[in-house]
C-alpha cells in the first residue's frame, strides 16, 4: 500500500508527486534560498535519520505490540514524490523523501501549494509559521503519521487523509514529537554546516491567488522537463481545472494556484534556476 501525501476524468496535480516552480503571483519573501542537488540530498538524508531516531525509535516497542516484526526504511528519492509505503509481505514501512520536494520547500515561491503548508497554516502547527525548517519537520511528522495510521489499520482505499490520520497528526504535534523533530533537524544541520532556516515565508492569501485566474486563461505548469500547457476550464476554491491537449484526447488537471503560470511569461527552472520562457 502507498500513502501519497502530497498528488476519473480530472487528475489532481499536487506537490509531493510533481515538480513545482515559481508562480507569477508569489510575493517577495523574507527568505528564499535555492539549494543545489547535493545540498538537497544531504538535507534529505537528515530527514531520514531524524525520522528513524526521533519518531520511529521511541515508538518501536508500541508498534511491535500491534505489528510484531515491523521495520522502517527511509530513503531519498530522486524526484518530487514523498510518501509512505507499507510492504505487507515483509512488514517494512518505507518512507521516501523526494529530493526535489526538499528543494521546493526552501523557496517561498514553491512552498504555498503544498499540503504540508496548508496543514501548518490551517492547524497552526509551529504557530502557523511557514519556513524551510518548519515545512521539512512537519513533512517528517506527516509521513510518520501515515505509518502509525497504517499500523492502526485506519488507512483505507480512497480514505488516506481521513479523520484518524489527522487525529494521529494532531497528537504528534501536541505531545512534543514535532518540536523534537524540528530541534533535531536544526541541530544536525548546524553540525553539518547545512542551512535550514526558520525565517518565515511571506505567501499570498488564497483569495488573492484565486482572483488572478479566469476561465479561458492560457496557462502552463510543471518543470522544464515536463511542462504542460492548457486552458483554465474552472476556477475552484484552491485550484484551477486545466484542460491539456494530448493527441486527440484532452486531459484535465486540478492545479493549485501557486503552480500555475500564464503562457508567455518567464519563470525559473526549479533545478538549474535558469530562466525559461513558456510559450
Amino acid at each position: 500500500m502507498i500513502c501519497r501525501s502530497e498528488g476519473a476524468h480530472s487528475r489532481a496535480y499536487f506537490p509531493e508527486a510533481f515538480p513545482a516552480f515559481k508562480p507569477e503571483q508569489a510575493r517577495d519573501s523574507d527568505y528564499s534560498m535555492p539549494l543545489s542537488i547535493q545540498q538537497a540530498r544531504a538535507v534529505g538524508e537528515l530527514l531520514c535519520t531524524t525520522t528513524t531516531d526521533v519518531l520511529w525509535a521511541p515508538s518501536r516497542n508500541r508498534i511491535h505490540q500491534v505489528r510484531p516484526g515491523a521495520t522502517l526504511a527511509c530513503r531519498v528519492g530522486s524526484g518530487q514524490a514523498t510518501y509512505h509505503r507499507h510492504d505487507q509481505r515483509d512488514q517494512v514501512h518505507r518512507i521516501t523523501y523526494g529530493l526535489r520536494m526538499v528543494m521546493a520547500k526552501y523557496q517561498s515561491q514553491t512552498a504555498a501549494g503544498w499540503l504540508s503548508s496548508r496543514e501548518i497554516i490551517r492547524f497552526r502547527y509551529f504557530d502557523g509559521i511557514l519556513s524551510p525548517r518548519n515545512l521539512l519537520a512537519h513533512t517528517c511528522v506527516h509521513e510518520f503519521a501515515h505509518l502509525l495510521q497504517q499500523v492502526a489499520g485506519q488507512r483505507r482505499h480512497g480514505s488516506v487523509h481521513n479523520q484518524e490520520f489527522y487525529r494521529i497528526l494532531h497528537e504528534l504535534h501536541a505531545d512534543g514529537s514535532a518540536d523534537a523533530v524540528k530541534e533535531a533537524l536544526g541541530m544536525a544541520a548546524d553540525r553539518l554546516g547545512l542551512s535550514l532556516p526558520e525565517t518565515a515565508f511571506v505567501v499570498p492569501e488564497p483569495t488573492d491567488m484565486r482572483a488572478r485566474w479566469r476561465v479561458g486563461d492560457a496557462v502552463s505548469f510543471g518543470s522544464r522537463s515536463r511542462v504542460h500547457s492548457g486552458t483554465v476550464q474552472k476556477v475552484n476554491s484552491k485550484t484551477c481545472t486545466v484542460t491539456v491537449s494530448q493527441g486527440k484526447q484532452g486531459l484535465r488537471y486540478r492545479v493549485p494556484f501557486a503552480l500555475l503560470r500564464r503562457e508567455g511569461h518567464t519563470t525559473l527552472d526549479p533545478i538549474t534556476l535558469n530562466p525559461i520562457t513558456l510559450k
